[in-house]
């Protein structure tokens, strides 16, 4: 890494965010909604038209948090849009996108743990319950998580049940990141929670035929077989056959 100010390092990574969404918010109707958390400021897209109604909230996956040579990278921001397409194609008057800690905005307290292997930590999924609070309120919830950001709506759920979800959906998703990495033979992920069990709630898992990041295998030993939607032809970051099933 060069060695550049503090301040200059800041502007670069919030710059590199607004490059990477230009358009997209006001495009879709989604109006740009930073929020403040204790330890974070969480950005978010939302569309809300109805003030009493269920809210979509669709969390995103770990990012770029690694490099293609696996080194943690300084800025994990997503390269592709494509949880953000989702939500776009969400035609649900209330849709929200929460984006994880340190994408889009790299706030005073990110450090390099928060996208690696503490992406899962206590004071990350606060982070994410305390936004998901600010945008919905009492109403009801459905939490949409792709890949890592399964992990982590599965975590707000477990902790926080104060939240009013009434239904959970994954796609392409972790459920155990301690049995994801050992399967990997990666570095287990030791500063983040373990979700003890599935909830008991509504849920629907969307696993991608040929993914080779969430193989199929661990979905089905994680989920028992259990509401497992199996999206042909489609891998990681490539769900174009995903169609979601929502109750609300």
């Amino acid at each position: 890494m060069t060695t550049m100010s503090h301040g200059r390092l800041l502007l670069v990574f919030m710059l590199s965010g607004c490059v990477a969404t230009s358009g997209w918010h006001a495009q879709n109707d989604f109006t740009y909604v930073p929020i403040s958390t204790d330890d974070y400021e969480i950005a978010t897209w939302q569309k809300i038209s109805d003030s009493r109604g269920p809210v979509h909230i669709y969390i995103e996956g770990d990012g770029h948090a690694f490099n293609g040579r696996g080194t943690p990278t300084s800025d994990p921001t997503p390269r592709g849009t494509l949880v953000r397409d989702l939500a776009a194609s969400d035609s649900a008057l209330n849709v929200v996108y929460v984006a994880r800690p340190c994408q889009y905005i790299m706030s005073a307290s990110c450090t390099r743990s928060d996208w690696t292997d503490g992406r899962f930590s206590s004071r990350v999924i606060k982070s994410v319950a305390d936004t998901i609070r600010t945008v919905a309120g009492a109403r009801p919830i459905v939490l949409v998580g792709y890949s890592g950001g399964a992990m982590v709506s599965g975590l707000v759920i477990q902790n926080y049940p104060d939240l009013n979800v009434k239904q959970w959906i994954t796609i392409a998703g972790v459920l155990n990141h301690s049995d994801w990495t050992e399967y990997f033979g990666d570095s287990p992920l030791t500063q983040s929670m373990s979700l003890n069990k599935l909830p008991n709630l509504p849920q629907t898992h969307y696993v991608a035929e040929k993914d080779e990041t969430v193989p199929t295998a661990l979905s089905v030993r994680w989920t028992g077989g259990a509401n497992i939607v199996i999206v042909p032809n489609a891998t990681h970051d490539n769900l174009k056959n995903l169609k979601i099933d929502f109750i609300y």
